[in-house]
């Protein structure tokens, strides 16, 4: 595993493992389940390898309140589920969002609600976006397409959450995380300015003690400054992380929008759309929080209407509409429960719904 310069076939779950590890990860917390259970098995020997730290926890209650505790101490640190683990963890996301801790979080969705099955799926994405937990705060959440941008988001994914001390959530399905890919080892490289960690706790010897701490009952207004703050750092990201991927936007009179493994697949209809001399483009945002509204208010000035393709019920067609700002209509192409678009039944959407 320490060459750089012969490419690794390598599923997408180890993709995001052995990312991590050379982007620095020095601790793990995680408990199975299908369909990421190879992330806690690949983390289990390879972070003892790097002198890290792997624990199997109890749950997954357990696991997202021991990186409160890692991240603390300014370790790079991670954990990982699939859809319903995730929803265990959302109490635990909130506390760390509200002590501005940074750490990663890897969601490998499988179909739900409930136990669902475990087919890939995008119904998380509510959860993602819009804050699973409760009060006031966000993830940044990032979705790759592919195994190589799996590998270098996830290398990404430490920095953007040390430089903003805010936990980043790599937002994956069923499908991402079992296929197996070519991926160059790209070597780490920050891609900020890491600040330095004064806040962490690491003893209190020749300086001031530190407290890290989400609770705020004194009779005073400490509580609604602290909110103040968190949505000034929201805002911040928001103006600075934008990712996006924009295919044939020019001069298409149809966008169809997707993420992740639906983007991939809605490539092939779009080729499709190309071959019968369709105007079809494709935006993909890639930061699902924050979502890249500009694009998509540009794309109005030529399109005549955009087609979202999720695997789910339709959930991010609704930041589409919102980015839209009215101005075309938006149509909807998907399903929940663990179903798998192909490129065939895109194209038969976008052939419905194309207007010249």
């Amino acid at each position: 595993m320490n060459s750089t310069t012969e490419k690794l076939f390598i599923k997408g779950n180890e993709v995001m493992c052995e990312a991590a590890v050379r982007a620095g990860c020095r601790f793990f917390a995680g408990y199975p389940i299908t369909p990421q259970n190879e992330v806690p098995e690949y983390m289990s020997w390879r972070l003892p390898q790097a002198g890290g730290i792997f624990l199997q926890a109890e749950s997954e209650i357990a696991a997202i309140n021991m990186l409160f505790g890692a991240s603390s101490t300014g370790t790079r640190c991670m954990t990982s589920s699939s859809s319903p683990g995730i929803s265990l963890k959302q109490e635990g996301i909130s506390y760390i969002a509200g002590a501005e801790l940074p750490c990663v979080i890897a969601n490998i969705q499988r179909g739900g609600p409930g136990l669902g099955n475990i087919r890939g799926s995008q119904a998380d994405y509510f959860q993602a976006t819009k804050g699973g937990g409760h009060g006031d705060y966000r993830l940044i959440v990032l979705a790759p397409a592919t195994c190589q941008e799996l590998w270098q988001l996830t290398m990404n994914a430490f920095d953007y959450a040390d430089y903003y001390r805010n936990p980043v959530m790599i937002l994956g399905d069923g499908i991402l995380g079992q296929m197996a890919e070519p991926v160059e080892p790209i070597p780490y490289k920050p891609i900020v300015d890491l600040p330095d960690k004064d806040w962490i706790l690491d003893g209190c010897k020749n300086r001031d003690p530190r407290v890290i701490r989400t609770l705020f009952l004194r009779p005073s207004d400490a509580l609604m400054k602290h909110n103040l703050h968190l949505q000034d750092k929201c805002h911040t990201i928001q103006t600075e992380l934008e990712l996006v991927e924009k295919v044939n936007i020019d001069d298409a009179k149809l966008v169809v929008t997707a993420y992740g493994s639906t983007a991939r697949i809605a490539r092939g209809a779009i080729q499709m759309a190309r071959h019968k001399g369709m105007k079809v483009g494709l935006i993909r945002p890639i930061t699902l929080w924050p979502f890249p509204y500009v694009p998509f208010l540009e794309a109005t000035e030529t399109a005549k209407k955009f087609l979202v393709c999720e695997m789910s019920q339709g959930q991010m067609i609704e930041d589409v509409m919102l980015a839209c700002q009215c101005k075309r209509p938006v149509e909807f192409f998907g399903y929940g429960g663990g179903w798998y678009p192909t490129s065939e039944k895109i194209f038969d959407h976008i052939q419905a719904v194309y207007e010249e």
